[in-house]
């Protein structure tokens, strides 16, 4: 198996898929917005054991134009049959996604807004999402990099 998330050699193992996803991560995340100020994240993810799955928790700080926040994002990524799901924190559903495609896509409706994303998993441990989201008042286009943090 390559990485536990997308371009698997082998089928898709879920057991192994939640190993290689646990842990913490640091994240970095650029905004590039048409239509308001770009943005930047910098912080941590933690992918704990949670039933039925992986809970996800990141924290950081959000730089969006001359704003800087604390930030946090929640969801919970599941494994069902062949494919990934990512659920909300609430539990309503986001998106699902084959993680045996080389560059696996998804794509989330809401309202008028259409969220679609790809996921590299190309140098694992190193591993992307590209978002690309177009609305009535939406235009951007965000990258997340994912990387495991350096050893003390």
């Amino acid at each position: 198996m390559k990485h536990p998330i997308a371009g698997q050699e082998t089928a898709f193992d879920a057991r192994a898929w939640r190993a290689g996803l646990a842990g913490r991560w640091r994240v970095t995340r650029e905004i590039a917005d048409a239509i308001g100020p770009d943005g930047r994240f910098d912080g941590e993810a933690v992918f704990s054991e949670a039933p039925g799955g992986l809970d996800y928790v990141e924290r950081g700080v959000l730089r969006l134009g001359g704003a800087v926040l604390q930030a946090e994002r929640r969801a919970l990524w599941r494994a069902e049959g062949p494919r990934v799901a990512v659920f909300f924190a609430d539990g309503r559903p986001f998106h699902t996604f084959d993680p045996a495609a080389p560059r696996p896509e998804a794509r989330h409706v809401c309202g008028a807004d259409v969220y679609v994303v790809a996921y590299d998993c190309a140098f694992w441990p190193h591993w992307e999402t590209v978002w690309r989201v177009h609305g009535p008042r939406k235009d951007y286009r965000m990258v997340t990099r994912h990387a495991r943090p350096a050893a003390p």
